[in-house]
């Protein structure tokens, strides 16, 4: 009964925030009653329902060829789509074709297999688009959150009935056989829910979409997997509103045509293909509207979600976690950064073999639309139906590249989705896409986490502990216990730098042993980690999992001492470390 309470009460919060956040009920306090019953109240129905799954909005389905017209307002060319009224919400299809995607593009199937020299069918689950207005006041958006949490509520409701009548299902995820919060119907809510809203709460989602099945619930990792195909897409009359009003009115001449069918829809924004007046084909990353305002409020929400769903254990320190969410996804809403970002990395890595940036086009970005070079390739998942050969090179350059963001640059891109990295067969180039989250790591931070690394590869306890109360892991007062578990978990990440020769990563156990830890370390740890390390090990696990996904036999051993041979210690950088102390 208490869960039921705390379910009803966050909820209630909710209603409440968005009551106090919105602008229209100041209106009617002010005597507008008129325009509170026009709009909140319509708006308020449309959006609690359709968030919660009640109704569905419209459906369109974007169908093949294409067709070209003229625009009366300049010479560009807009593509757009035929459609048609279906309320499928996925489709699981068998799709026997050559992969070949474009920036930020969720590949439709499997790449052709070098092994078996032909075609490979893979079924996939894919979402249809779905053409939706993005809830862009706070008020609209809390309403869409309280109508997400009525839904999920009242699936667990269907759920505990269903257990009641027919028993506890049996299955192999401990977490969703017992909690009826945590059933394929609900996960599918959520999913549906987080890419109706967009958003920060979609991006959270995505972040754990990547996540392996032993850290996420199964129900939860395979609807997220939905979430991670993209999000639903603004209509064309929201779309040209926002390309008006951070372009201007003749941002189309600048271009020779422009395809109002998205390339990809993602948390934050959605992109487009392009093509320049001097002939260049570009991808053009246009920010949903009222996202970078309503980052803290999503967040909250969300939080309240969880808190009231009783999910995340309080060993995660979710506050410390939400807070740094928001720092991050603030940065990720700045398009200006993150084309400073894009330029740096651009820079830093021209003389490095094996990847590619795509430049920026200045003159057709601003705040929230980011124009840049359109690249191919296929995403990691999908490099992973290629030849033993070709994973095991793209394993070892993305966990090279990985290294250097960190020990070389000191400046890394922290988000490890698999759509950032595509990689182009025909080049043997990895193409890289979406600085947002890039972020600069200090110079001392970095000196420790090396020595950290180096002493959990060499199994050196001591040196691992000394090291963790330097970076603020440990506060040098947790039990022994802690200590102990921290100290193997160390060990257990470091245990592919152990060894020379190639790591293969299709026997590995890692997240399973980590998870095995972690229940431990949550009961027993005494402080959150620095804020450095969410960033950090969100992109280390990527790399990691990424290998485990492309099965890659990697030399892992060799990579780190690569890096640490070279590396200057100190804040000048005068404490250098000879090969001969390397081993």
């Amino acid at each position: 009964m208490g869960t039921w309470t705390r379910l009803v009460n966050g909820l209630s919060l909710i209603a409440k925030e968005a009551v106090k956040r919105s602008e229209v009920l100041d209106n009617a306090r002010a005597g507008d009653l008129e325009t509170l019953i026009s709009s909140a109240v319509k708006k308020a129905v449309v959006t609690a329902t359709d968030a919660s799954g009640l109704t569905k909005g419209k459906v369109r389905e974007f169908s093949i060829p294409a067709t070209s017209y003229a625009s009366d307002e300049s010479d560009v060319a807009i593509t757009t789509q035929q459609v048609s009224e279906n309320a499928i919400e996925l489709e699981q299809v068998s799709v026997p074709e050559r992969v070949q995607d474009s920036n930020a593009q969720q590949s439709a199937s499997a790449s052709e297999s070098e092994d078996s020299g032909g075609n490979v069918d893979v079924v996939v689950k894919r979402r249809k688009p779905r053409e939706r207005r993005v809830p862009s006041t706070p008020f609209s958006r809390a309403l869409g959150f309280a109508g997400l949490g009525v839904g999920i509520a009242w699936g667990t409701i269907q759920e505990s009935a269903k257990r009641i009548v027919f028993g506890t299902p049996n299955s192999q995820d401990k977490q969703s056989a017992v909690s009826p919060f945590l059933s394929e119907k609900n996960a599918e809510r959520l999913a549906l829910g987080l890419c109706r809203m967009r958003g920060a709460a979609l991006k959270l989602g995505q972040m754990l979409s990547i996540q392996d099945e032993t850290l996420v619930p199964a129900p939860i990792l395979a609807a997220l997997d939905v979430v991670r195909q993209g999000a639903d897409v603004m209509p064309k009359k929201q779309l040209s509103q926002v390309l008006d009003a951070e372009l201007g009115p003749e941002w189309k001449s600048k271009l020779t045509s422009f395809d109002y069918e998205p390339l990809a829809a993602a948390s934050i924004g959605q992109v487009h293909k392009a093509v320049t007046k001097d002939g260049l084909e570009v991808a053009m990353k246009i920010q949903y509207p009222g996202v970078a305002d309503s980052i803290e409020s999503d967040i909250d929400n969300v939080k309240l979600l969880l808190d009231y769903t009783n999910l995340i254990p309080e060993g995660l320190y979710l506050d410390k976690a939400m807070k740094v969410a928001k720092e991050e996804l603030s940065r990720e809403c700045d398009y200006e950064l993150e084309a400073t970002n894009q330029k740096r990395f651009r820079d830093l890595l021209s003389n490095s073999k094996g990847f590619y940036v795509p430049m920026v086009i200045d003159d057709i970005s601003s705040k929230r639309v980011l124009t840049t070079e359109l690249v191919s390739g296929i995403p990691i998942d999908k490099v992973a139906l290629l030849n033993q050969g070709t994973r095991n090179y793209v394993g070892k350059k993305l966990l090279e590249l990985t290294l250097m963001e960190l020990f070389v640059f000191r400046f890394m891109q922290t988000d490890p989705n698999w759509s950032n990295f595509l990689y182009d067969d025909a080049t043997r180039t990895i193409n890289l896409i979406d600085f947002g989250a890039a972020r600069d790591y200090p110079k001392r931070f970095v000196d420790d986490y090396l020595r950290m690394v180096y002493a959990c590869a060499n199994g050196d306890r001591d040196a691992v502990i000394e090291m963790s109360q330097r970076l603020g892991f440990l506060s040098g007062m947790e039990s022994e216990i802690m200590i102990d578990v921290h100290v193997q978990a160390g060990f257990v990440v470091g245990f592919p730098f152990s060894k020379p020769g190639g790591y293969d990563f299709r026997s590995s156990n890692i997240t399973q042993s980590i998870t095995n830890l972690g229940a431990t370390m949550l009961r027993h740890r005494l402080r959150p980690p620095p804020d450095e390390v969410y960033s950090l090990h969100r992109k280390l696990s990527g790399a990691f999992l990424a290998c485990i996904k492309l099965g890659a036999v990697v030399p892992c051993r060799e990579l780190l001492l690569q890096v640490y041979e070279q590396y200057q210690f100190g804040e000048e950088g005068g404490e250098i470390l000879s090969s001969a102390s390397v081993s």
